[in-house]
């Protein structure tokens, strides 16, 4: 798989929302996301986004109101409903992360999660060493065959990509840990598709760098299992041209 570039945005379509409100603040979220109103821009009146969308006034107030907890906008008295900075936006919202993924994820978004699981996976690693238990090791040794026999390119490899990252955060025992796993979930395996290894011997060396993580948590070297956990997330950053 050819990794994207600078410009490159790789659109993965996530769920639909179910009632009025919640598909107007995805579809003022993802606006919002893809820069279609920038950082500090004043969003519509309530007039025009109600003509827009076909909704109330009461439905739209819901959607702002959804989006503001989200950290996307604020509304004040004769200013208005105006999108707040990047910074503020809660990424570990899952609806947030989806509309990342409906918006198109670039190299921004892959180095950004790169950068959280580095501050997160190595310690999980280092602590699965320690605490795992044998079927917690079976599950990772599990995921390490299913990624031998599955092609580099293929969702399969990515699913158990995911099943051994996700894992290794179980394993873990921190409970913390496990719940930032099951939110990024969804970006985690955006990530492991873009990033899959193209070639057969991409393919080889993505699965010895993934087996290594293994071997030392059931070596319970928990050093060494921090030091593959945080080679295989450069190696995935170098595939995907996020790295630097």
């Amino acid at each position: 798989m050819n990794a994207p570039n600078a410009s490159q945005i790789i659109v993965i379509p996530a769920r639909r929302a179910h009632s009025n409100h919640a598909e107007v603040a995805r579809t003022i979220g993802i606006d919002i996301i893809a820069g279609r109103y920038g950082e500090g821009a004043k969003l519509p009146g309530d007039a025009e986004l109600t003509l827009l969308f076909g909704v109330s006034r009461p439905v739209l107030r819901e959607s702002v109101k959804t989006l503001v907890a989200k950290g996307l906008l604020s509304t004040k008295a004769r200013v208005g409903t105006v999108v707040r900075g990047r910074a503020e936006w809660n990424m570990f919202d899952p609806d947030v992360l989806a509309w990342h993924l409906d918006a198109g994820i670039d190299k921004r978004f892959l180095r950004d999660l790169s950068e959280i699981r580095l501050a997160v996976e190595p310690r999980a690693a280092a602590l699965a060493a320690e605490r795992r238990t044998e079927e917690e090791l079976d599950v990772l040794r599990q995921a390490v065959s299913r990624m031998k026999t599955e092609p580099g390119a293929s969702d399969g490899f990515a699913e158990a990509d995911l099943t051994l990252h996700v894992g290794v955060a179980t394993a873990s025992g921190n409970p913390f840990m496990r719940s930032i796993g099951a939110v990024i979930e969804a970006a985690l395996r955006a990530s492991f598709v873009l990033s899959a290894p193209g070639s057969a011997r991409e393919h080889d060396i993505a699965v010895a760098a993934h087996e290594r993580i293994v071997e030392a948590i059931a070596d319970q070297d928990s050093e060494a299992a921090a030091a593959a956990m945080m080679n295989v997330i450069f190696n995935g950053l170098r595939r995907h041209g996020a790295a630097g």
